[in-house]
């Protein structure tokens, strides 16, 4: 156990309260090989499959939640209609009162399950991933062939059914030249009230299980200047939202490492460990709710806010930076790239840096964290 962890621990007081979210990684399997992935395993991978959660195993889960006061469950993965008995497990949470979002590539809906979600409606839209707007984008992502065909007739039969749903993006080599037409599309789509979000700094695998997906991924990153450039196709819809962004959510530094609320939330993964996030998979952060419980979890996770960090490029920098809050670097991002909770993510601190500038938060080779008033400025 790390020494920051440790510290939080001994002077940690069970705290059960409300559940305030719940996402379950029905499965790590998926039937499309994304070249960006940072979780997919084959979806015949059988050993996965036998250690995988029982039906009766996360009915129980839900159960817990329930009890917690929490409304809504995540349905996620790998991709979770792979599971068989994922209609059970979606009857089970509409039955407990749970809004259920489902995260899926809609290959494989089909008739049944399209008519399923119309007659019992998840109360939320559920959200697909498009991976391109022609076989050949799509399938040079997905790597799995005759997969564009099954995604167009998943989404034609959710539009048939009246089952709302949106798109997203993930903007890769393959489908870069596609944005315009992509967007087009998106927005004939009825549930569709602003335009899709995208994918582009992408997260590295962490179950920190594979270096050469790592590298590979690394390799699709868009360059910082590429992602403000499609980031502020619309100057001045971007300024205005930033400048919005900055009031509400840039904070004033200090060396706590969790500042976004986790541990008022729960993931569990596909055998049955929790974390306070999807990203945190450090062992020191995870709990076996099949050996205990999700109240359990919430006491381990309730003093999160008091984890302070020790590395000493974290306090030289991001401890002091006024851009916490606008920077994506958090314990998960650390987690992932570095296999630490106080790292500094060199990418994520250029891809903040570089909008920064661009809004006139910062000068040409200004860094943040020796700024004064740089929050003043942004708001």
């Amino acid at each position: 156990m790390s020494e920051y962890v440790r510290k939080v621990t001994r002077q940690s007081k069970p705290v059960v309260s409300h559940l305030g979210s719940l996402d379950i990684e029905l499965t790590e399997r998926c039937d499309n090989d994304c070249i960006h992935c940072c979780i997919n395993l084959p979806a015949g991978d059988t050993a996965a499959r036998a250690r995988e959660m029982s039906t009766a195993q996360i009915e129980d889960i839900l159960r817990q939640a329930a009890d917690l006061g929490c409304l809504q469950v995540r349905y996620t993965g790998g991709e979770p209609l792979l599971r068989p008995d994922f209609e059970d497990l979606y009857l089970f949470a509409r039955r407990l009162g749970f809004k259920v979002l489902v995260y899926t590539n809609a290959r494989r809906v089909n008739e049944h399950l399209a008519g399923l979600f119309a007659r019992i409606p998840p109360l939320v839209p559920m959200e697909v991933t498009a991976y391109g707007m022609h076989q050949k984008s799509y399938e040079a992502v997905t790597r799995s062939p005759g997969s564009f065909a099954q995604f167009r007739r998943g989404v034609d039969l959710l539009l048939e059914h009246g089952v709302p749903f949106i798109v997203k993006g993930a903007l890769l080599p393959p489908n870069r030249d596609e944005m315009a037409e992509f967007e087009a599309w998106a927005g004939t789509l009825p549930f569709m009230d602003r335009p899709p979000g995208y994918s582009m700094f992408f997260d590295l695998r962490n179950r920190r299980d594979d270096e050469a997906k790592n590298e590979l991924i690394r390799s699709l990153r868009v360059s910082p200047e590429d992602g403000l450039r499609i980031l502020a196709r619309d100057v001045a819809a971007y300024r205005a939202e930033m400048s919005e962004f900055a009031s509400k959510f840039m904070g004033r530094p200090d060396d706590r490492l969790f500042t976004c609320g986790a541990g008022h939330g729960l993931t569990i993964d596909a055998y049955g460990r929790a974390q306070p996030c999807m990203g945190v998979r450090a062992p020191e952060l995870t709990v076996d709710v099949r050996d205990s419980s999700l109240a359990e979890a919430l006491d381990r996770f309730a003093s999160l806010g008091e984890m302070r960090a020790t590395n000493s490029e974290y306090l030289r920098r991001c401890a002091v930076c006024p851009l916490t809050g606008f920077c994506e670097q958090c314990p998960a991002k650390s987690w992932a790239e570095h296999g630490t909770l106080d790292t500094p993510v060199e990418y994520l601190c250029e891809v903040a840096h570089v909008q920064a500038r661009f809004l006139g938060w910062l000068g040409a080779h200004e860094k943040a964290w020796k700024v004064k008033g740089l929050r003043d400025t942004a708001e």
